[in-house]
């Protein structure tokens, strides 16, 4: 996904263009070959889970609902 962002060919402002997973597939099968992930499902799953779990770290952050949960720059 960061080899995709820096092209700069499948990124459009926050998200990335249509067709991205169908080139991620092709890059994997270059660096391996023999392994058979298809971008759906295998791959758009994976990311829908990246995204949640990222979700969940950004929310623990910056949410409103933190319970003041977060990195103390004074403390440290």
């Amino acid at each position: 996904m960061v080899d995709l962002y820096n092209v700069g060919t499948y990124n459009a402002d926050m998200r990335f263009k249509v067709g991205y997973l169908n080139e991620m597939e092709r890059m994997l099968e270059k660096v391996l070959p023999h392994v058979t992930l298809k971008a759906k499902p295998n791959l758009e799953s994976r990311i829908r889970t990246l995204k949640r779990d990222w979700e969940i770290v950004y929310n623990m952050f910056s949410g409103k609902d933190n319970s003041e949960f977060g990195w103390d720059k004074h403390k440290s």
